[in-house]
């Protein structure tokens, strides 16, 4: 194994206590300059400027803290943690990517970060005209005619795209009441059928084929008059194109429904190949993932939708519009539109940051981002498929795109080690877990995408980190079982931390579940 030894990579771990818990009535963290004398006496006292319904009875029970004691606490929760600037983070299906330091330079720019979304259009020409050059570029990237910049996630483009198919058969076909079915492959995405549950629809899953490609023969048999579309990322889930794609369009389109792309998977194809020109008739783009944002615990995100001409109608409204003397202006005229999906005009911050990655990349920087993504998960998928207890399922001859799917089926059955400690003993040696258990269709899953941040150096090391797990599986299994030893948090218990009755989601919660278990005891 090459790279870093385990006391290079032992996580921090203080004795951090709870923000509320360092709480000392009197400390002061910061000092505000009062009102001017000038304000007062014009307006009176600044909360007689609230109305009285929304004040509060009393101040908002906030920890008084120092400032130093703050940062430092900041600091060390930090220091705990593990981020896409700590190492390598090949979580399958995120693409959780490095993300330049001058996207975020860009994004915190006075001129955006300090922008009001009531101002009038006439004062935000440069925002304005950003998010119309964003969005052409979008369009051009994804094959598409029009797109909105609205959705704040990739779910959330999900069921926008899904509520315009809706107005489609609504407003086109006549058919919305018929077409009552979206058509989701069983290897999609869980947020597919959600959305399309969420949008009104009933799902109906696709098996895939031996190859992990969408079944044909299952597809031609259940796309019909009740079919209003199938949504579908290419490639798939498996890492795998979908090399048919024009005849499931074909099978799509003659049965009367629409063909969504969901754009999870973009940073395999993006410069080289354009939804647009596979039969795609609407597509959502994951900018935190594709276009540099950090992601993950919640946001933030953005999930533009993009949609050909036939449905550019049915776009969110404002619409971001270009006159004829050049300057910028928010449209809402449009009668058929599926209105507003997100406050004001979606997560500005990300849309700069995206803006900033395509314009530095330009379209040979995009097209070679998608190459090096593609070239180094196949070459963990080479490697990794031949480590001992790990396989790759499905076309094995077929190359991956920008990610694989490797099974540790083998190394549970050899010895009882599951994919769940493999991702365990991983943060061990200072490397994210990857994806485990998704797809569904594959057994043991590790879901991996490398990204084209990573460097051959790095990739090295986690193939020769998983080579030494198996190794650690087959001499000493309960090693493997234990971890992880060098995190800051040891083994969580999965099932009661998903578990909705153990959910401790605020300070008051916790002091709670703490009261009632003392009254127990």
């Amino acid at each position: 194994m090459v790279g870093h030894t385990l006391d290079h990579v032992r996580q921090a771990k203080w004795d951090e206590p709870l923000i509320f818990e360092l709480h000392r009535p009197g400390i002061v963290g910061h000092l505000f300059p009062g009102a001017e004398a000038s304000i007062v006496s014009e307006v009176g006292p600044l909360d007689s400027l609230i109305p009285p319904e929304m004040r509060r009875s009393s101040p908002p029970a906030l920890p008084e803290v120092s400032e130093p004691r703050i940062v430092r606490h900041f600091t060390r929760l930090s220091q705990m943690n593990f981020s896409v600037t700590s190492g390598t983070y090949p979580l399958g299906s995120c693409t959780m990517k490095y993300n330049p330091a001058v996207d975020e330079f860009c994004a915190a720019l006075p001129g955006f970060a300090m922008l009001h979304p009531l101002q009038d259009p006439a004062t935000t020409q440069g925002a304005l005209e950003l998010m119309w050059e964003l969005e052409q570029w979008l369009a051009e990237i994804t094959g598409m005619d029009a797109v909105t910049l609205q959705p704040a996630a990739g779910a959330h483009g999900e069921w926008t795209g899904v509520m315009m198919v809706r107005a489609y058969h609504e407003h086109v076909t006549g058919e919305s009441g018929q077409r009552d079915e979206i058509l989701i492959p069983d290897s999609a995405h869980g947020t597919n059928p959600a959305s399309a549950a969420m949008a009104g629809y009933k799902v109906v899953v696709i098996p895939s084929s031996e190859e992990g490609l969408v079944d044909l023969d299952a597809l031609k048999s259940v796309a019909g008059p009740h079919t209003a579309g199938l949504m579908l990322t290419n490639p798939n889930t498996i890492g795998v194109f979908e090399k048919d794609i024009k005849e499931v369009a074909g099978v799509v389109h003659d049965a009367g429904g629409l063909l969504y792309y969901d754009g999870a998977n973009l940073n395999a194809i993006m410069g080289v190949v354009r939804p647009g020109d596979m039969g795609f008739d609407l597509v959502h783009i994951n900018l935190h993932k594709t276009m540099s944002t950090p992601h993950g615990g919640g946001g933030p995100g953005a999930g533009p939708v993009g949609v050909k001409e036939g449905l550019a109608e049915f776009l969110p409204v404002p619409r971001v519009t270009r006159r004829d003397d050049g300057t910028f202006d928010l449209d809402y005229d449009h009668p058929k539109s599926i209105g507003k999906v997100k406050s004001f005009y979606g997560n500005f911050g990300v849309l700069v940051r995206a803006y900033a990655y395509i314009y530095a990349l330009g379209g040979p920087g995009l097209k070679r981002t998608s190459e090096l993504a593609v070239l180094n998960a196949n070459y963990v998928a080479h490697h990794v498929s031949r480590i001992p207890g790990l396989s790759l399922p499905f076309s094995k001859d077929v190359p991956r795109m920008h990610e694989c799917v490797i099974s540790a089926s083998g190394l549970k059955e050899e010895t009882g080690v599951t994919a769940m400690d493999i991702a365990k003993r991983l943060l061990d040696f200072g490397v994210h877990a990857p994806t485990v258990y998704f797809p569904l269709i594959v057994d043991e899953a590790l879901m991996i995408e490398p990204t084209e941040s990573e460097t051959r150096e790095e990739l090295d090391y986690l193939i020769g980190v998983l080579q030494e797990i198996s190794r650690e599986a087959h001499e000493q299994p309960d090693v493997v079982r234990g971890a992880p030893y060098y995190a800051a948090i040891r083994r969580l218990d999965e099932y009661r931390a998903a578990h909705p009755k153990t959910l401790t989601l605020s300070w008051r919660a916790y002091r709670r579940q703490q009261e009632r278990a003392e009254g127990q005891d």
